[in-house]
């Protein structure tokens, strides 16, 4: 019989996926011992009150409040309390004691992962954090090792499942996003609170470290531009699905250059976004996630699984556990992140993108010329325009960029009619500059949807 060494591995937290965690190693302890060359030892979990109802049985003895006692005594930390603090003080604690962590803690990391990722090289330790962008997918360790070699140029991801499983409720089902909310709140999808999926938060965290890793920079948290779902409308969802697209929240990190200058620089943003159904990511149903990635050699590649759930997210984190102990193993320092690209980090009015702006417009003769002039002033260049009034059965659909005519949106005499206007690519700032001097016009009654148009 092969008599192997200990290691031994102390977790912190034990919620839906540290109680897996914990689970998993004492099942499967023989395994994860053949595959690594060590036994891995469970020598405790620290909690706030060890006498909490968990899901899981578990061990009472090895539940403790103490938690410095449990990281000081071990040789691979997990983190998974999630917060900042006291999440923060721990692992550092760790790893200045030479310790290997694994973590899922996105607000963490995008809060303070320079820092961090600093104490760790500082010692020879190793960071892990596999779990902490999209549950079960295996994104952090592709990027930063299978395509290291390779230049990423965009990342468009779903990392969000709550709101990736209330838009799709709201177009396959028609339902309201209050009412998507309260099926995702009723199976568990979503918290309580949902600020911080609905806002878009927990996505921009995400993003924030996925822009640092794929682009070798650090992306601080405070500069991804973020938006949530909370404006997104049945009527939005709808028209959407009409004109062959579908609504989904997205993470976007990709590389841009100025042209003009020829600066390079990189943009992390959050936002919902109309995606055509042709699209991979219009596929992603439910609470599941997905990362596209488009890079100058490999091509595009995409990363599709379950973005949540604690035995899933348990997956990843033992993925990153295995991975610190052969480390301990073989022996060698760890692997420092490659942050030193230092390109800028840029607003978000100079992304490129394109709009499709909504408009209620008054039924009257030179209200298509005034709009078109607004647009054409700003810089904006028409592709389609589909204008609708009261009595019209249908859209009438009128492609290309040329500006429209002066004669009546309608000779019915009606009070309003509605101009549905698709861009082409334009800079952030111009197309907004754009729908606020639309917003100002004589002509427009009301803007009732202002959405961006990705993955084309």
């Amino acid at each position: 019989m092969i008599e192997y060494r200990n290691l031994r591995v102390a977790l912190l937290g034990a919620g839906s996926v540290g109680s897996q965690v914990a689970r998993l190693l004492l099942e499967q302890g023989d395994e994860f011992a053949s595959r690594i060359g060590a036994r891995l030892e469970l020598v405790g979990i620290a909690v706030r009150d060890v006498d909490a109802p968990r899901d899981t049985d578990l061990p009472h003895q090895l539940f403790t409040t103490d938690a410095s006692s449990l990281i000081l005594g071990a040789d691979i930390v997990v983190e998974l309390m999630g917060g900042i603090e006291p999440a923060r003080g721990y692992v550092l604690e760790a790893l200045n004691s030479g310790a290997d962590v694994i973590t899922a803690n996105k607000a963490l990391l995008a809060t303070h992962g320079p820092e961090l990722f600093d104490a760790a090289e500082q010692v020879g330790a190793q960071l892990y954090y596999e779990a902490a962008v999209a549950g079960a997918i295996p994104i952090i360790r592709p990027l930063r090792d299978s395509l290291a070699g390779d230049r990423i140029n965009r990342i468009l991801g779903i990392v969000n499942g709550t709101t990736n499983f209330i838009l799709d409720r709201m177009d396959v089902n028609g339902e309201t996003l209050p009412d998507a909310l309260a099926t995702a709140t009723e199976r568990g999808y979503a918290e309580a609170d949902p600020t911080a999926d609905i806002g878009g938060y927990d996505a921009a965290q995400k993003a924030a470290i996925l822009a640092s890793l794929a682009f070798h920079t650090v992306v601080p948290l405070d500069r991804v531009y973020r938006e949530g779902i909370t404006s997104v409308s049945k009527a939005q969802v709808d028209a959407a699905r009409e004109a062959g697209a579908v609504i989904k929240l997205l993470a976007i990190c990709e590389r841009l250059t100025d042209p003009e200058t020829g600066e390079e620089g990189v943009s992390a943003r959050v936002y919902p976004a109309l995606i055509s159904r042709d699209h991979p990511l219009a596929a992603v149903h439910g609470a599941h996630n997905a990362v596209f990635v488009q890079s100058a050699a490999a091509g595009d590649l995409m990363f599709y699984g379950a973005g949540a759930g604690g035995v899933e997210t348990a997956s990843a984190v033992l993925g990153d556990v295995v991975s610190a102990a052969r480390r301990h193993v073989v022996g060698g320092p760890g692997v420092a992140e490659s942050t030193h690209s230092d390109l800028p980090v840029l607003d978000i009015g100079r992304v490129v993108t394109r709009y499709q702006i909504t408009l209620d417009v008054k039924d009257q003769p030179g209200v298509l010329a005034a709009v078109a002039r607004i647009l054409s002033d700003g810089g904006v260049s028409v592709e389609t325009v589909q204008q609708s009034v009261p009595s019209h059965t249908g859209p009438v659909v009128v492609a290309g960029s040329a500006s429209p005519g002066d004669g009546p949106i309608h000779g019915g005499g009606r009070a309003t009619a509605t101009l549905v206007i698709g861009t082409h690519e334009a800079e952030e700032a111009a197309l907004a500059a754009t729908v606020e001097a639309l917003a100002a016009s004589d002509v427009v009654i009301a803007i009732s949807s202002v959405l961006r148009v990705e993955g084309s």
